[in-house]
């Protein structure tokens, strides 16, 4: 029988969108050095403490830009010890498939979706905020064949809980030559996380795109804690110092390349209740404090913010104010990096 889908159109392939809508050579030269940075922290030659900050999806590029914009003129006051990949998740994962996807399905949320001009739109975003701010950003690789469209301006991917287990991303983040962040399934089991850095850090050959590939491996992949659900459904958090104590000792057994986490401050570790994420990122920074080998693996922190405190609805009306999960609003993310800021140890 023959597979009920509806051709809609041909959509132009990444090198041919790239040519249409080309980088200059300074974003090309901030994107290196920018990967170079975060090269440096992820292999302990520099010990500033990464934030993948932002909002939990792009839904505006105007609110975006502003967000983008203050984040830079925050980011001058505490670049000694603090470096902001910022988050412009153009891509959102829907647990029952269902609901805003983000600007890659619809570039305009009151409207339908609109594919072309998605994958237009989330370049022209991720372009006008190297250009605007001076910022590289951070996305999730949820189709791993459009990782493609953006690899020439990204310097950051995660790996979601529940593509963790897909052996396409894992493979893929093999060869994306920056750094892959593996996050720990729903259900928590960090051997499924740990088994997804191995593939990623290993050379693999695959199909990708329609051509066989070979990858070298990427030495930069590495652990994501978010938190989990339990079989009652409750969030469960995994950012104490004896989780990270863990993450550790688990490392401490592989032959992994830079070992290394980043700690979700948001979703099941914080139950989505998002002011919590104040309260997390001091507990993950006092846990480093506690500990040199701590402080040694845990070389960021993710969090979620935007304007304004909250969510609300698609088409709610609030400007800067997210229509997926809550985030911190600007006032609170401030005064959050300002302390981080003075918290890191050097």
């Amino acid at each position: 029988m023959e597979m009920k889908m509806e051709m809609i159109r041909e959509l132009p392939n990444p090198d041919a969108l790239k040519s249409l809508f080309p980088l200059s050579n300074e974003v090309k030269e901030l994107k290196e050095k920018r990967d170079q940075q975060i090269e440096a922290i992820f292999k302990g030659e520099d010990k500033r403490l990464l934030l993948v900050i932002g909002p939990c999806s792009a839904d505006r590029e105007d609110a975006v830009l502003e967000y983008m914009e203050r984040l830079a003129g925050l980011q001058e006051k505490v670049k000694d010890r603090l470096f902001f990949i910022p988050r412009v998740y153009t891509n959102k994962p829907r647990t029952k498939g269902t609901g805003y996807k983000g600007m890659l399905h619809q570039p305009d949320p009151s409207k339908g979706e609109d594919m072309l001009a998605g994958i237009i739109a989330i370049r022209q975003l991720h372009t006008d905020v190297a250009v605007k701010t001076g910022f590289t950003c951070a996305e999730e690789m949820l189709y791993p064949e459009n990782h493609a469209y953006l690899s020439d301006l990204l310097s950051y991917v995660a790996v979601g809980a529940r593509s963790v287990e897909d052996q396409q991303h894992r493979i893929t983040a093999s060869g994306i030559g920056i750094p892959a962040g593996m996050k720990n399934p729903t259900g928590g089991d960090l051997s499924v996380m740990m088994n997804a850095i191995t593939a990623a850090q290993s050379p693999q050959k695959f199909v990708y795109r329609g051509w066989e590939v070979r990858t070298p491996g990427n030495p930069l992949a590495h652990a994501i804690l978010r938190g989990y659900v339990d079989k009652f459904n409750n969030s469960m958090p995994n950012y104490h110092y004896e989780d990270l104590r863990h993450l550790y000792d688990i490392y401490s057994e592989t032959k992994l390349a830079n070992p290394a986490v980043i700690v979700d401050c948001n979703h099941a570790n914080s139950g989505k209740r998002y002011n919590e994420q104040i309260r997390i990122a001091r507990d993950v920074l006092y846990s480093c404090r506690c500990s040199s080998e701590v402080r040694s693996l845990v070389k960021g922190l993710m969090i979620e913010s935007y304007l304004v405190d909250g969510n609300q609805a698609p088409g709610g009306g609030c400007y800067g104010q997210s229509i997926t999960d809550p985030c911190l609003g600007w006032e609170k993310t401030e005064q959050l990096c300002l302390e981080l800021a003075e918290l890191v140890e050097m």
